[in-house]
């Protein structure tokens, strides 16, 4: 059972953001409410969520985000089967 996870949101502007959490609803809530999200979202709401990945502990959540953030935004797309 997954505890935590790592997730995208693409923001309203059409760039990307990742980030980890234990709760997806709540996280994606936070984000587009403009509280206790990120300061990179709060200026590019809403933010929809596209993927999302669990994991048993928060380090491997961790790891696969920041796994993510060295990815290219072309490799980002690709791991969404989306096309730009």
């Amino acid at each position: 059972m997954a505890i935590c996870y790592t997730y995208m949101v693409r923001c309203a502007d059409g760039s990307l953001y990742t980030g980890w959490t234990t709760c997806l609803s709540r996280r994606i809530r936070a984000h587009n409410e403009g509280r206790e999200g990120a300061k990179y979202t709060k200026t590019r709401r809403p933010v929809r969520l596209v993927y999302y990945e669990g994991y048993r502990t928060r380090e491997e959540a961790m790891r696969r985000e920041f796994a993510i953030k060295q990815l290219t935004r072309q490799e980002k797309l690709a791991l969404l089967c989306l096309e730009e």
